[in-house]
């Protein structure tokens, strides 16, 4: 196809407004990926809609977002800022692989599986606590605890510490997105709380080596020699936020699903380990908590007909990309037993900025699902399903769940 034949993006329609909150996001992303394989929004940004989309986009073509969408938002300095510039998700190149090679050499998936038993273990605490006591506050007292608490023993938290600690990661997190002018001040203060935590357990460490990931975390850049104080603790931040914001969401919206499928919870109740796999693939295609995976093409690049331009800001909308028709079977519908998952889930990311958190968020959410199907069989939704809402990292709404024996 010659330049003069290829269409703009001025010839792409418009996001539809209000399409990306709640279940109709996913009808809104069907409408729009039917018109074009494109969509233009407001803010300037492009959303690709389809799966094959994905590969182009995490290629040597582009590269991630730095710093960028924080100075747009007007925020050159403090906390918020420094997350931005310091974090492995928001670097490039030499930089990206610094900074993120101690973490997953200590973050392997042999270690991670290795955490299972011990997921298990705090998963059926939990659920011992309130089965058949009545109905409990599913996101706040379940799913959210349950990776703080494996973060906790992996990083030598104590108990006590963790109702602050999880507001931490949730403002965090909410740091990731565009942050509300009135919410800067707040966000930051807690950022700044959340900073000092961390100096302080890299600290102990170094005094004081334990048998643990972090003391490994601490040998293994002291080692290598070339990442700053700064770039170590933001590095721990981001792992803390990996393992534990997304986990959270995904964990409500999977098991939400299996709860309003009677047979294939049933399935799953009848074959826990075996199906667990595949519970949590599906449950992260269906619902995917995160929303897309933003690039800057360093280069023009021709895509289905259209040019991109270089210096384009693209953003795969894994929202759309999850459910392709031209990959999945009956995308809509939602199935545990489904075969035609992809190798890599494209939910943990693509390329060289593919989640470094993934074995321990598969951990905590394959065996925190397989303890309640074992333990709370007859457990049952309270009230509306939850849904997910628009940010980066998609909040979940409420949930309240009954464990019933």
């Amino acid at each position: 196809m010659t330049i003069s034949a290829l269409k703009t993006l001025d010839d792409l329609p418009m996001a539809e407004p209000g399409s990306f909150e709640g279940q109709s996001v996913y009808e809104a992303m069907a409408r729009m990926r039917d018109r074009a394989p494109f969509a233009r929004t407001e803010i300037g940004i492009t959303l690709a809609l389809r799966n094959r989309h994905i590969a182009l986009m995490t290629g040597d073509a582009t590269r991630q977002i730095e710093t960028e969408t924080k100075m747009l938002q007007g925020i050159t300095d403090g906390p918020i800022f420094e997350f931005t510039r310091l974090a492995m998700l928001f670097a490039n190149g030499d930089v990206h692989r610094r900074r993120r090679t101690p973490v997953a050499r200590t973050f392997a998936f042999k270690l991670m599986d290795a955490m299972r038993p011990k997921v298990r273990e705090i998963a059926e605490g939990m659920i011992g606590e309130v089965l058949g006591a009545g109905p409990i506050n599913f996101v706040d007292d379940f799913a959210a605890l349950l990776p703080a608490q494996i973060i906790a023993s992996i990083l030598g938290i104590p108990q006590s510490d963790i109702p602050v600690f999880l507001t931490w990661i949730q403002d965090t997190a909410a740091a990731l997105g565009f942050v509300p002018p009135e919410e800067r001040a707040r966000i930051e203060a807690s950022m700044t709380d959340f900073m000092a935590y961390v100096t302080d357990l890299l600290d102990d460490r170094r005094k004081a080596p334990q048998e643990d990931f972090l003391t490994d975390y601490v040998r293994a850049t002291e080692a290598a020699g070339n990442l700053d104080e700064g770039e170590i603790r933001t590095q721990i931040l981001g792992l803390i936020l990996a393992g534990s914001d997304t986990t959270r969401g995904s964990l409500c919206m999977t098991l939400s699903e299996l709860l309003q499928h009677p047979e294939q919870w049933q399935n799953f109740v009848a074959d826990p380990d075996g199906l667990k796999r595949g519970v949590v693939q599906e449950g992260l295609r269906y619902q995917p908590v995160v929303s897309a995976i933003p690039r800057v093409l360093l280069r023009d690049l021709e895509v289905d007909g259209y040019r991109l331009p270089e210096g384009s800001v693209v953003a795969v909308s894994l929202v759309s990309a999850l459910r392709d028709p031209d990959v999945f079977a009956d995308p809509e519908q939602f199935d545990i037993h489904r075969t035609d998952h992809q190798r890599w889930h494209f939910a943990f990311g693509a390329g060289a900025h593919r989640c470094v958190g993934e074995a321990l968020a598969r951990a905590e959410m394959e065996e925190a699902l397989a303890t309640i199907a074992r333990l709370a069989p007859n457990s049952r939704l309270v009230g509306r399903p939850p849904q997910l809402g628009f940010g980066a990292i998609r909040p979940v709404s409420a949930m309240t769940v009954a464990f019933e024996a």
